[in-house]
């Protein structure tokens, strides 16, 4: 009787060691596969940027198995490079030459758009200082001879200005371009009057004027509607990891959705209203840009630097060919560079489409 106790025992003990051997891998397996895919994201500060940091403070990304990072840098040059360099997955930022010629090296893959300057939309306004204007530096067409503040050469800005001042009928040879390598920069150069004009977002321009350290001349909108920047990612990523590209593109078309039902909603008659989540966005916006300041400050000036995105984030093809055209023109991009070859447009439809 003892022995057949001990033998009964000996089995109970054997089946609960096999079913806590089971339970602890069922738990580890578990754990493996919900284990988030870590991924990095390189951006500005900008109102521009909002679709990652909602994507991200609204769980989007986490809900597609991903753990989001964001770094942030103070020019798009650098995000262009930390992605090419592999020190970021994915970013936001606008088209300059620099960019160009990285993805045209096949550093880089644009999947998707970010700001688009739309005639219905204010987008980035060009400014004359205090002491240019008062000087007569009134209106576009007169920035002949003045000197403009950009981040670097081959920079968007220098394709914006670039722009205004052929359509605008200005020698742009006659201007003395000052790169000033970054926003900041650019900023406390014309405020002081070191330079006579630049171009910049309207959540920094508009704020600008308001407090009467600037005066807003025109808007590029008005000479050229273009796509100012893109969504990219490595062309390792698209190659390797294209479930994580798949899953990164999802969750950022649902910030985008959520930006432009909070921040892009019209009438009517085209002009710009409260939507019933047009305060939960700006609440995110804030945790990001003008987080220094209390929210009756910032959320005006979030609302101001709200531009145009499009839908779904479709990208406008035919516009980024005709930039990198343009740079290759003037020798910033090397004429090896094609735009047939480092866009990919299978992630999200262009526009159009």
């Amino acid at each position: 009787m003892r022995s057949h106790d001990l033998m009964r025992g000996a089995v109970q003990a054997t089946r609960r060691s096999v079913l806590a051997v089971a339970l602890g891998a069922t738990v580890l397996g578990a754990g493996a596969a919900n284990a988030a895919e870590k991924i990095n994201i390189a951006a500005l500060t900008f109102v521009s940027s909002s679709p990652l940091f909602i994507a991200k403070e609204k769980g989007y990304f986490a809900d597609e198995g991903l753990d989001a990072e964001i770094t942030f840098f103070r020019s798009a040059q650098p995000v262009a490079v930390a992605i090419a360099s592999g020190d970021a997955d994915f970013g936001v930022t606008a088209f300059t030459g620099g960019f160009f010629n990285l993805a045209g090296k096949g550093a880089l893959k644009v999947i998707g758009a970010q700001l688009h300057e739309d005639a219905g939309y204010d987008g980035s306004a060009i400014l004359a200082s205090n002491k240019a204007f008062e000087a007569g530096l009134t209106s576009v067409d007169k920035l002949g001879g003045h000197s403009f503040a950009l981040s670097q050469v081959g920079s968007s800005f220098h394709y914006m200005i670039g722009n205004v001042a052929e359509k605008a009928g200005v020698d742009l040879e006659s201007m003395e371009l000052k790169p000033l390598q970054s926003v900041p920069n650019m900023i406390g150069a014309l405020n002081s009057g070191q330079v006579d004009s630049m171009i910049i977002v309207p959540h920094i321009a508009k704020p600008l004027a308001n407090a009467g350290a600037a005066h807003i001349i025109g808007w590029v909108k008005d000479y050229v509607p273009y796509q100012v920047g893109g969504l990219f990612t490595s062309a390792r990523n698209v190659e390797d990891r294209r479930d994580v590209v798949e899953k990164f593109v999802r969750a950022y078309q649902k910030g985008v959705a959520d930006y432009r039902a909070g921040l892009l909603a019209t009438d009517g008659d085209g002009k710009l209203v409260k939507s019933d989540t047009t305060d939960e966005i700006l609440e995110i916006v804030h945790k990001y840009v003008y987080s220094d300041d209390p929210a009756e400050k910032a959320y005006p000036k979030i609302r101001n630097g709200a531009m145009f995105i499009t839908e779904e984030g479709k990208l406008d093809v035919e516009d980024v060919k005709a930039q990198v055209k343009w740079y290759q023109e003037r020798g910033y991009v090397s004429a090896d560079a094609n735009p047939d070859d480092f866009i990919d447009t299978s992630f999200i439809a262009p526009l159009g489409q």
